[in-house]
């Protein structure tokens, strides 16, 4: 009985071992291309009466540049990815979707996004020296998307350019600092 017992007890504290173990605070590369993907299929190619409203936006490139060690330079990109994961929500939080796209898909990259900031929610604890830098320039590139579809009354036309610069940053994360995502299967 006392062996049994032992090794109940050893199995459990085992596991309590096991279970208690830290993750890792990252973000998920295949949920990024996911949404990636699910943002360029939702709406098709850029339309063409939309090509008049089609405004530049300056891109923040240095939000996510890397250097310094390796562990560092993952830290610093993930943080940026993680505050443009929250800005991507918060463009997305209002009621004024555009009803031409896949509502499906929408939801479901809603969805997305949404579980992505909430499982790395520890990413907001991570602290960089040059952050605020980053934040700055992220701050000012979603603020200028913001602007855009207040400016146009939340057209289809404003989604639409949110869209193709939305694109273009998840392209660039996957492209860029994809060194800074976990992926379970890399292939």
């Amino acid at each position: 009985m006392a062996i049994q017992t032992f090794t109940w007890m050893s199995v459990f504290l085992c596991l309590a071992q096991v279970f208690s173990m830290p993750m890792p605070c990252q973000l998920q590369g295949q949920l990024v291309r996911t949404t990636h993907n699910l943002l360029r299929d939702m709406g098709g190619h850029f339309p063409l009466e939309c090509l008049q409203e089609n405004v530049f936006m300056a891109f923040p490139a240095t939000a996510f540049a890397t250097s310094g060690a390796p562990q560092v330079r993952a830290s610093d990109a993930a943080k940026a990815i993680y505050e443009t994961l929250k800005n991507i929500d918060t463009l997305f939080g209002t009621d004024e979707l555009p009803t031409m796209w896949d509502q499906q898909k929408l939801e479901y990259f809603q969805n997305i996004i949404y579980r992505q900031i909430e499982e790395s929610e520890c990413m907001s604890s991570v602290d960089t020296s040059d952050y605020p830098i980053r934040a700055e320039g992220l701050k000012t590139y979603f603020g200028n998307i913001a602007a855009v579809l207040k400016e146009k009354n939340f057209s289809y036309c404003a989604w639409e350019v949110v869209r193709k610069e939305l694109l273009y940053t998840l392209e660039f994360i996957l492209k860029h600092t994809s060194d800074s995502l976990l992926w379970s299967n890399r292939t």
